[in-house]
Parts: C-alpha cells; sequence; structure tokens
C-alpha cells in the first residue's frame, strides 16, 4: 500500500484523529489498563487540539482525505505518531518517522518501555535508547525509555 502525500492536520480532523490515536492505543498499549486510558483522553483531546492549531501536527490520509496516521514533532522529538490498527504493516509509520527526520528535524523520541513494538520499530529506523525514566510525565509507574537517533542513522 502505497502512503498518500504528508499533509497539515486541521481543526476539522480532531475526531478523527482522536479516533485514531485511540484504537492504536487500544492495539498496541496492552500494559495499559482501561483507567489508564480514561486518564489520559482529555490530555490527549486538548494536546491534539494545540498541535493542530500551532500546524505541529502531520497527516497521512484515505482516498477519501481521512486521516489514518500521524505525527508531530516539537523542538526535535516526535511527540506522538500514531497509526490506525486497520493501517499497521502499511509503511505508513515508516513514512511518517522519515518525515519526521529529514523535513522536520526531529531526533529523539520517548517510549514507553512496555511497548516493545514501539521500541523494536524505532531501533529498527536508527534510534538508541539514550536514557530511561522511571515512571512516565504524570508520575505513574510506567518505564518510559528516552531514544536518541543514532549518528550512523
Amino acid at each position: 500500500m502505497t502512503a498518500s502525500p504528508i499533509s497539515l492536520a486541521r481543526a476539522a480532523d480532531l475526531p478523527r484523529l482522536f479516533d485514531v490515536w485511540h484504537l492504536s492505543v487500544r492495539a498496541t498499549h496492552d500494559f495499559l489498563a482501561d483507567g489508564d486510558i480514561v486518564f489520559l483522553c482529555p490530555f490527549v483531546r486538548d494536546e491534539l487540539a494545540r498541535v493542530t492549531a500551532n500546524q505541529l501536527l502531520r497527516v497521512l490520509r484515505d482516498a477519501d482525505d481521512v486521516p489514518y496516521a500521524f505525527v508531530c514533532v516539537e523542538h526535535a522529538k516526535i511527540e506522538m505518531l500514531f497509526v490506525h490498527p486497520d493501517r499497521r504493516g502499511s509503511g505508513a509509520g515508516r513514512s511518517l518517522v522519515r518525515h519526521a527526520i529529514v523535513t522536520l528535524g526531529a531526533t529523539t523520541v520517548d517510549v514507553n518501555e512496555h511497548n516493545t513494538q514501539a521500541h523494536g520499530f524505532y531501533q529498527h529506523l536508527g534510534f538508541i535508547v539514550e536514557s530511561r525514566s522511571g515512571c512516565d510525565p504524570f508520575g505513574k509507574p510506567f518505564p518510559i525509555l528516552h531514544l536518541k537517533l543514532a549518528e550512523n542513522a
């Protein structure tokens, strides 16, 4: 499946972007309980609105112009990368990360240590562990791996 051109997210995309996030998290973050996801929902909605308004969110869209994957880069860090579960394995994530590195200057990303698929994905794309935090940004016991792009990547 060929990825569509990468474009800026629009305010009208926000409900769909939240759905992509929610479905992606449900499919890939099996270490999170339902309550953890419910806790994150308002923060994610607010953050999606902020980064969209500030033109920091890039999306891939299907033939009907509906977003199915997105990436956010802020201060050279990939802050978000989510792909609709139906599009996993399509190259969407790889396309967005390459865009984030080449076009947006991304050099770092954080991943949940328990999300071994994401860690492996970023490793495959040239990221290495720089450090580790024992808790997530909310102080919850979900260790975070801080990755940086390797010099030779």
